[in-house]
């Protein structure tokens, strides 16, 4: 009798290189192998170095989990060395060559597959190719969703229905169909690809339609929080659906971790910014960050700047220093920041900071988010409401969310569902508009009071949901249980047929 069934069950873990995709999945698989899989993440040299100290850490203490490596092909595509990540994108030329240059990685992934002879692959949803992949070997493809069940299902029905065509302006409101509950967005809230049909559509129709094919959908969600959108989900796709978020919650629990989170840079001691939210009261301080990904116009930044003056609440703005600055947008950051050390209403930290760190600081009351998923569920894990800002992709679906389903924020007013790159000089929000949503969130009215009472119920619901006998930790162990049995059907089958 062959041994095979007894040998480790063995997870590869494809994650896209974007940290809005790759953080999650890196804890994903970190929460595999603490569960006795044995797990290889394939990725690039300068993608593995935002991650590879943790996986070290894990490896040292007996798990077995590895990266395996593959050079990514610049050169080829014109990249300088290290640039392998969208984030390191500053122009729509570069971003061109970065989707390229990871499309180009197609027949080394699928080379490891074969020789590697896992038992599945969980992939990130923006490689579709990799169902056929998973057919070839005869083992499950898991796609892996890294925002909410609400945006994928919203994104289904428009795309289905296409309420949004029979408006007469793209400013009109429709509803989105299938909902129990009554959401209204625009046209303009729309990604363009839905909107027209741009080389792009092709491509995210095979990315949903892979779904439909896999064997389950892994999300970085949980029950708790939208089980009605995680119900019409499944009846919808009509595939397997394994909740078990939120994964930062459950790899990221010591302190040194969550300073390294998604960074390879070690903090200094007693850092400054931890000195600066040491000295102010509890709930105080508004936490300002747009993500990995975008990249505020100068005109904007402007306006953000002074709508958090005028708010007169404390502040803690992460702020990207973007390649070729402008002189006068530099000079004008110079002497804002100067201007809040001396009033010690705000801080600024400069391209990055230790996000799951400064949230479960007990002087921070809010943020302002992108409403992109990591950062509304690390906002979540510690009980905060939020300012919604959305800017492209599935956020404007997220802050729907947020705002009208678990009513825990407050948004801003942003119009238009656009890319950093194609954003003009003109403020979309301005001062006013931020001064009032900072206002609303921040001073101790009765509605803020509410949003700050369900924001701490989602998140002693998500500290739950982790627990030995909570939901997300039931479906963690019933999907490795179901794969070790998958595992073993197959070895028998082979087994069957050899003999």
């Amino acid at each position: 009798m062959d041994s095979q069934p007894h040998r480790q069950l063995h997870v590869i873990f494809v994650p896209y290189p974007t940290p809005g995709h790759m953080i999650p999945m890196v804890d994903t698989a970190r929460l595999f192998v603490k569960h006795g899989v044995s797990v290889t993440i394939i990725t690039t040299h300068a993608n593995a170095l935002t991650f590879q100290k943790v996986i070290d850490s894990d490896f040292s203490c007996g798990y077995p989990i590895r990266t395996q490596l593959l050079p990514f092909p610049g050169a080829q595509v014109g990249l300088p060395d290290g640039v392998e990540n969208i984030k390191d994108g500053t122009s729509l030329e570069m971003l061109g060559k970065l989707a390229r240059g990871i499309s180009l990685l197609q027949d080394q992934i699928e080379l490891l597959f074969h020789d590697l002879q896992p038992d599945c692959i969980v992939t990130d949803m923006c490689y579709p190719w990799t169902v056929e992949s998973a057919a070839k070997l005869g083992i499950p493809r898991i796609y892996f969703y890294s925002s909410s069940y609400f945006s994928n299902c919203a994104s289904h029905f428009i795309r289905k229905h296409r309420p949004h065509e029979s408006l007469e302006s793209d400013t009109e409101k429709f509803t989105i169909p299938g909902f129990p509950q009554t959401i209204e967005m625009t046209p303009l809230q729309l990604a363009e690809w839905i909107r027209t049909k741009t080389p792009s559509t092709v491509y995210f129709n095979s990315i949903f339609e892979s779904e439909i094919r896999s064997y389950g959908t892994l999300s970085n969600s949980f029950h708790e929080l939208e089980s009605d959108y995680e119900q019409i989900h499944k009846s919808t796709m009509g595939i397997k659906t394994w909740s078990i978020g939120p994964v930062s919650a459950w790899g990221n629990k010591g302190d040194e971790q969550k300073d390294n989170r998604g960074h390879k840079m070690d903090l200094v001691e007693e850092p400054e910014w931890l000195n600066w939210l040491n000295s102010k009261q509890n709930e105080s301080v508004l936490y300002v960050s747009f993500g990995s990904l975008t990249r505020l116009p100068h005109a904007q930044i402007v306006e953000l700047a002074h709508g958090l003056e005028n708010s007169c609440h404390n502040f803690i703005w992460v702020i990207r220093k973007r390649d070729g600055d402008e002189s006068n947008e530099e000079s004008f950051l110079q002497k804002f920041e100067q201007r809040m050390k001396e009033s010690k209403k705000g801080f600024i930290i400069w391209n990055w900071a230790p996000q799951l760190l400064i949230l479960d600081h007990p002087a921070i009351g809010g943020i302002v988010t992108h409403c992109g998923w990591n950062s509304i569920l690390e906002s979540l894990n510690v009980g905060l409401p939020m300012i919604t800002w959305p800017m492209f992709a599935e956020q404007f679906y997220n802050e729907k969310l947020i705002v009208d389903v678990l009513k825990i924020g407050v948004p801003v007013g942003v119009k238009e569902n656009k890319f950093w790159t194609s954003m003009g000089e003109e403020a979309m929000v301005r001062r006013e508009e931020i001064v009032k949503a900072v206002v609303l969130l921040m001073e101790n009215s009765q509605e803020s009071k509410e949003m700050r009472r369900s924001a701490r119920k989602l998140g002693d619901a998500a500290k739950r949901t982790i627990g030995e006998g909570g939901h997300s930790y039931n479906n963690l162990i019933q999907l490795i249980d179901e794969l070790k049995s998958l595992k073993i059907s197959r070895a028998f089958s082979t087994n069957i047929l050899d003999s």
